[in-house]
């Protein structure tokens, strides 16, 4: 039985999904970039002004990364969903206000010698 101060079960929305959703305006993909979790991202140019039409988490972004961070950082620090982050960063993107940097990978993936030096690793254990 609940309290009277308590809305019923099918009133109560948890906050923690409202807030990303509202950051994202129900926004689930970005539009430009990769932003995979080790992605860098830098802030380009001088801060925009109060009239560029960001909002709080779009400016928190900018300031983090006037020196390189990891998208993985960039969620933890902002305590947002990773999809959310990139929501935001690919609104940032767009407006040339961040860099993005992907990661490289040192191994070719569809190299089948990778495939076969794993399982051969695998099976000496």
């Amino acid at each position: 039985m609940s309290r009277p101060d308590e809305p019923a079960n099918d009133d109560w929305v948890d906050p923690e999904i409202i807030r990303p959703y509202v950051v994202t305006r129900g926004r689930t993909q970005h539009a430009s970039g990769t932003f995979d979790l080790i992605s860098m991202a830098l802030s380009m140019g001088p801060s925009p002004g109060p009239g560029a039409g960001l909002d709080p988490e779009h400016l928190s972004i900018l300031r983090m990364c006037r020196q390189p961070k990891s998208v993985a950082e960039i969620a933890a620090d902002l305590d947002l969903p990773i999809n959310t982050i990139r929501v935001l960063l690919g609104d940032l993107y767009e407006r040339s206000l961040v860099s993005a940097q992907e990661p490289h990978y040192e191994a070719d993936m569809n190299d089948m010698n990778t495939y076969r030096a794993v399982l051969d690793g695998l099976r000496s254990l």
